[in-house]
């Protein structure tokens, strides 16, 4: 399988949808952020080095999965529609056991230390978490017999909506509050991030909003713009710190 085209055309989408979501959280901003210069560099720091070990690691593991996958699944059961929403529905669990398994939060943990939230927190992940995922992924893409091309374009609309849901954009009431019942969106985000364990632990959907609705994991606080984000009794650390805390905590 020729990656290339895949790669350019993956990384076009994003750097495009980066780009707008900057300057769109310039233009129209909801908070007022902190120590931003300092928090890019460690957002995008971490970012680069998950861009440098996914050929070595996540690509390999997810083309042999999908390449030995298992075949019991009926025709009528197939299909990209349903492929998508398989993952989706998987993101969600994913996403819930790293806030329910402490193996898996201290590496999940790096993402939520962020004590703001705009459109960088979507790429700040410890490559530990990501290299987990995918080996969990890998399972998943095994057993469901999904095809890479499948996973190539929900990497891509995963990717643009956590960036979408994370981004500092004000929106107006009258487009979020629809928009929310459907996708994932700010202020739905913004609780998920919210330095309260309670908060923390909810709103764990990363595409559609069904799945906390039908799961019963929906916060039923509402957002205010001076919520603190981050861990609770946990302050955010320098990017050595970061990427060293899932091994070693004092």
């Amino acid at each position: 399988m020729n990656l290339l085209p895949y790669i350019a055309g993956k990384a076009g989408v994003l750097v495009s949808t980066l780009i707008l979501l900057l300057i769109l959280e310039r233009l129209f901003p909801a908070v007022k952020l902190r120590a931003h210069l300092t928090r890019l560099f460690k957002n995008f720091s971490l970012s680069g080095l998950n861009i440098i070990l996914s050929p070595f690691i996540v690509v390999p593991i997810t083309l042999l999965a999908a390449q030995w996958h298992l075949t019991w699944r009926p025709e009528w059961a197939t299909g990209l529609v349903i492929d998508l929403l398989l993952l989706d529905c998987w993101i969600y669990f994913w996403h819930r056991a790293n806030h329910a398994i402490p193996l898996l939060w201290r590496f999940h943990e790096v993402h939520h230390l962020d004590e703001s939230l705009d459109v960088s927190s979507a790429l700040r992940f410890h490559f530990g978490e990501v290299i987990l995922s995918s080996l969990v992924r890998a399972v998943v893409i095994f057993l469901l017999a999904i095809p890479v091309s499948t996973v190539a374009i929900f990497e891509v609309l995963l990717t643009v909506s956590a960036m979408f849901h994370h981004s500092n954009i004000r929106l107006p009431v009258w487009i979020e509050r629809p928009l929310s019942t459907v996708i994932v969106t700010p202020s739905v985000h913004f609780m998920h991030h919210h330095a309260l364990r309670a908060d923390t632990d909810s709103n764990y959907a990363a595409g559609l909003a069904i799945w906390d609705r039908i799961f019963r994991s929906r916060s039923t606080h509402a957002r205010t713009l001076i919520m603190p984000m981050g861990v609770e009794g946990v302050a955010d650390m320098p990017l050595h710190r970061l990427i060293l805390r899932p091994f070693w905590r004092a």
